[in-house]
C-alpha cells in the first residue's frame, strides 16, 4: 500500500504526466456523458425494447462497443466500429492497390493522406449505418406503442447527428492520443467495455445468490476461473522469442564499438489485439445485411447462424478470421527484410546466419512458425465466451470471460500502464512495479 501511495505522488508530481492523465480523464467523462445524450424526438422511457434487444447475442457486443450508447439510442449510438472498419478497408487495399502500396512507403505523408481517406470512408459508412439504425430503433418502439417522428426531415437530420456523433468520438479518441495517454481509439473502445463490467457483475452475483444449492460457490468458481483467462491473456500480449544477435567489433579512434551479445524479442503475438478486432468488426456484417431485423423470421437462416455469438458457425468463422488476421497484421507490420539491413547496417549478424537475404529469410521463416501458435491461442481466448455461456455464465458476463473485450482490456490497459512507468523512469523515478518494466502489446506502436 506504502509503495502505491508513493507511486501516485510520484505520477502526480510530474507536470506533463499529470496534465495528460487530466486531459484523458475529461474526455472519457465527455464521451461517456455524450452516451446517455438521447436523439431528439425519442422518449427515453420507450427504449426498453431496444435494451432487451442487445441484452444477448451479436447485439450485446455492439452496444458494449460504444459502451452502451447503442442501447440508449444515444448521439453517439453507432460508437467507433465504422472507423474500424475503414481501417480494416484502407488497410486491405494497401495490399492489392498500388496506389495505397505508394502512399504508404511516402512515409509521414503517405500517412496522413490514407487517414484522410480513412475518415472520407467512415463517413460513407455511417451515412448508410445511420438509417438502418433509426429502421431497427423504429421496429423496437413500435414493440412498446410508440414510434420514430415521421418524415424525411427526421431521418436526415438524425442521420447527420449519428454521424457527427461518431465523428465526434474518433475525434476525441484522436485527442486522446496527441494530448493524453496512451492509444485514444483503443482507450475509447475500453472505456465502452469497462462501462458494462460493474453491471454484469452484479447481475451474475445476484443470479448465483438466489440460487439454491452453491450458487455463491459457483460464483466464486468463476471469478476463479477468470483470473486465470486474464493471466492467459496477459502472457499472450507479452510472449516473446528471443533471437541472439552478434555485434561484430569496430575500432574507430582510440575507441571500440560492438563486440557483444544482444537479443531480438520477437513477439508470440507481434499483432496484438488487432486481429481480433478486425475479425469482430467483419462479424458485425450479418447485422447490417439483416437490417437490424425484428425477428428472426425475417433473415435467412445462414444469416441468423451468423447472428448467434454462441454458436458453432459463428466462432467457427470467426476463429478463423482472427488467424487469417494475426498473419496479415503482423506481415505489415514486422519487415524482416528491414529488419535484417538495420542488422547488417550496425554490424551485427545472427550466429550461424549470413548476413542480408538469408538473415531476412531466417527472420520471416521465424515469425511464421512462432505466429501459428499465437493465433491458434489468440483464436481460443476470443471463442472462449461461447463456452462460458454454455456453462450457464449470463451472456453479459460471459463476455469478459475471454473474447473481444478481455484482450483489448488487457492489452490497452498494459499498453497505457507502459506509457505511465515510462514517464516515470525518465524522471528517474521507480517503475511500477518492482519484478521488471510493464511490457505492452507493440511496445511503443499505437494500434491504429
Amino acid at each position: 500500500m506504502k509503495k502505491f501511495i508513493e507511486t501516485i505522488k510520484n505520477i502526480w508530481n510530474i507536470e506533463d504526466l499529470r496534465t495528460r492523465l487530466m486531459i484523458t480523464f475529461l474526455f472519457v467523462l465527455i464521451y461517456r456523458f455524450g452516451s446517455f445524450i438521447v436523439l431528439p424526438g425519442i422518449n427515453p422511457e420507450s427504449l426498453t425494447a431496444l435494451q432487451n434487444q442487445t441484452a444477448g447475442g451479436l447485439m450485446s457486443l455492439l452496444d458494449m462497443f460504444s459502451g452502451g450508447a447503442f442501447s440508449n439510442a444515444s448521439i453517439f449510438a453507432l460508437g467507433i466500429m465504422p472507423y474500424i472498419s475503414a481501417s480494416i478497408v484502407v488497410q486491405l487495399l494497401t495490399i492489392a492497390v498500388p496506389y495505397f502500396q505508394k502512399m504508404q512507403r511516402e512515409g509521414e505523408s503517405g500517412r496522413r493522406k490514407m487517414n484522410q481517406i480513412t475518415r472520407y470512408l467512415t463517413v460513407l459508412i455511417l451515412l448508410v449505418q445511420g438509417p438502418t439504425y433509426l429502421v431497427n430503433l423504429g421496429v423496437q418502439l413500435n414493440y412498446v406503442g410508440a414510434a420514430l417522428p415521421q418524415g424525411w426531415w427526421f431521418t436526415i437530420s438524425s442521420t447527420i447527428i449519428l454521424c457527427a456523433g461518431s465523428m465526434f468520438v474518433m475525434w476525441l479518441g484522436e485527442r486522446i492520443t496527441d494530448k493524453g495517454i496512451g492509444n485514444g481509439i483503443s482507450f475509447i473502445i475500453l472505456i465502452g467495455i469497462i462501462a458494462r463490467l460493474p453491471e454484469s457483475l452484479l447481475q451474475e452475483f445476484v443470479s448465483r445468490y438466489n440460487e439454491a444449492g452453491g450458487g455463491l460457490i459457483m460464483f466464486i468458481l468463476e471469478i476463479v476461473i477468470l483470473f486465470v483467462v486474464v493471466s492467459l491473456s496477459i502472457l499472450l500480449v507479452q510472449g516473446t522469442r528471443k533471437i541472439p544477435v552478434q555485434y561484430a567489433k569496430r575500432v574507430i579512434g582510440n575507441k571500440q564499438y560492438g563486440g557483444v551479445r544482444q537479443y531480438l524479442p520477437l513477439k508470440v503475438n507481434a499483432a496484438g489485439v488487432m486481429p481480433i478486432i478486425f475479425a469482430q468488426a467483419i462479424m458485425f456484417i450479418p447485422i447490417t445485411l439483416a437490417g437490424f431485423a425484428s425477428n428472426d423470421g425475417d433473415v435467412s437462416a445462414f444469416t441468423q447462424a451468423f447472428m448467434d455469438n454462441s454458436g458453432f458457425w459463428y466462432n467457427f468463422v470467426f476463429a478463423l478470421l482472427i488467424i487469417a488476421f494475426t498473419y496479415f497484421y503482423t506481415a505489415i507490420t514486422i519487415n524482416p527484410t528491414q529488419m535484417a539491413e538495420d542488422m547488417k547496417r550496425n554490424n551485427g549478424f545472427i550466429p550461424g546466419i549470413k548476413p542480408g537475404k538469408k538473415t531476412a529469410e531466417y527472420l520471416d521463416e521465424v515469425m511464421s512458425r512462432i505466429t501459428l501458435p499465437g493465433s491458434f491461442f489468440l483464436a481460443i481466448v476470443a471463442i472462449l465466451p461461447a463456452f462460458a455461456t454454455k456453462m450457464g455464465i449470463s451472456a453479459g458476463f460471459a463476455q469478459f470471460f475471454g473474447g473481444t473485450s478481455l484482450l483489448i482490456m488487457v492489452g490497452v490497459v498494459l499498453d497505457t500502464l507502459q506509457q505511465i512507468e515510462s514517464h516515470l523512469l525518465m524522471r528517474h523515478y521507480d517503475g511500477l512495479l518492482k519484478s521488471g518494466r510493464i511490457k505492452g502489446r507493440t511496445g511503443s506502436v499505437a494500434a491504429y
